[in-house]
């Protein structure tokens, strides 16, 4: 009788641990499948298979809401569905980065809504909208003196102390005016994205990357265009700083002016679309 008993919680013993095995593997084989379905899809369509995947949706208190609906103009093209998403992700990205106020300024919520919206905003299409890259993000006043370079700064991104650093001053002035293609905030975190994407290898971050890549080949083969766009006038002159100047600048254009981009530029238009995989009605 022992003997029986032994070989039957033997047996059931080992009917577990298959159990546990059998589920391991199936996970593991189930997302294997999911990302070589992902892959083959991002390499037909250059977008992910799915952006917004939530098990509940955090929301902003109502004094917070207030700020975002009355100060972002972007909000207010959402549908009702993506407001939701826009909230929670917003929420979510507060709460992931150190806010913090230098030469004596006391970090509001008016700060982190304004600032976390424009990043929410740029990644709206992506799936991983954290920006890794960034957990701190400073605020000054007013212009503020770089150490790095040794000159009057408004705004700066810093990969190696993962800092965001603005000038509140001009951050706000960069929204008093949304079609003149210049905002301080967009400029600053289209760098941190654009870093962000060079290091991490999510499936947003790839096409971004991917698609950057894509534009620069464009430019770099297409003489006519380069030419178009020298005698254009629709790209500031800080543009043509370097490349990263350029895209920074074309991002802004993008958020700001998209139906003068399009029909100026379609064929980097449609890149910068791409490399932000943005949906949003009128873009």
């Amino acid at each position: 009788m022992t003997s029986i008993l032994i070989l039957e919680r033997y047996s059931t013993g080992s009917k577990i641990i298959l159990g546990i095995v059998f589920t391991v593997l199936g996970y593991m084989f189930l997302r294997y499948a999911i990302k070589l379905i992902e892959m083959v899809y991002v390499l037909k369509y250059k977008k992910p298979l799915y952006v917004h995947f939530y098990l509940y949706l955090r929301r902003l208190s109502d004094s917070q809401l207030v700020i975002l609906r009355e100060q972002f103009s972007f909000y207010k093209k959402l549908t009702k569905k993506e407001k939701k998403y826009f909230e929670h992700r917003l929420v979510s990205f507060i709460n992931d980065k150190d806010f913090i106020g230098r030469d004596g300024l006391e970090i509001t919520d008016e700060m982190k809504i304004l600032i976390g919206a424009t990043a929410v905003m740029l990644t709206f299409g992506f799936r991983d909208y954290y920006i890794g890259l960034i957990s701190k993000i400073v605020i000054y006043p007013k212009k503020f003196y770089s150490h790095t370079n040794k000159a009057y700064h408004k705004g700066e991104f810093n990969p190696k102390l993962k800092a965001l650093v603005l000038s509140w001053e001009d951050f706000k002035q960069g929204f008093k005016n949304g079609k003149d293609n210049l905002n301080l905030g967009i400029h600053e975190l289209t760098h941190a994205i654009h870093i962000n994407s060079m290091k991490e290898r999510d499936v947003s971050s790839t096409i971004f990357s991917d698609s950057f890549k894509e534009l620069s080949m464009l430019l770099n083969a297409n003489d006519e265009l380069r030419d178009a766009i020298k005698v254009s006038t629709y790209f500031r002159n800080y543009a043509y700083t370097n490349q990263f100047e350029f895209l920074a600048v074309a991002i802004e254009n993008f958020m700001e002016t998209p139906h003068d981009f399009k029909a100026q530029f379609p064929e980097i238009y449609m890149k910068v679309r791409q490399m932000l995989n943005f949906n949003v009605a009128n873009y």
